[in-house]
């Protein structure tokens, strides 16, 4: 008895002429397009990485809460200093938060030093719905 090799040579599977309709060629990608398309997405990726770094990444508008204090039921008072480039203004996120941690009041605060002053310091009084145990400045941006 002679044994029998059920496999091909790697060439695919035989199939009867004509049975299962026409069969087609696979068709390979060009070389070039997933290169194309490999670029496309690098650019993509470092325009929006350049772009948050001009917004968020250069270091500028960082705040520092000095201390709170004046703390009532209905308010607290925050002075705190913010980096700010020469010739320009910010706006700083002042809030507020109770003994659970929830935010009890919060405020956007604009912030233009005098001329010559990279540093202010800032004192704001913030009304809050209940009473605060704390004060922060959470972040703060160009005043565009």
């Amino acid at each position: 008895m002679t044994e029998t090799n059920a496999t091909t040579s790697g060439a695919g599977p035989v199939f009867p002429a004509g049975r299962y309709g026409r069969r087609r060629a696979a068709r390979r990608t060009p070389r070039w397009v997933p290169a194309v398309l490999l670029a496309a997405v690098v650019v993509a990726g470092l325009a929006v990485a350049v772009r948050l770094y001009q917004q968020y990444g250069t270091g500028a508008y960082d705040a520092q809460v000095i201390r709170f204090h004046d703390v009532a039921d209905d308010g607290v008072t925050v002075e705190f200093t913010v980096e700010v480039p020469s010739g320009t203004a910010a706006v700083c996120v002042v809030r507020a938060r109770a003994a659970d941690g929830a935010e009890v009041g919060r405020e956007q605060v604009r912030v233009t030093p005098p001329p010559g002053v990279t540093r202010p310091v800032v004192t704001h009084r913030l009304t809050t719905r209940a009473r605060p145990v704390t004060g922060e400045v959470p972040r703060c941006w160009r005043d565009h």
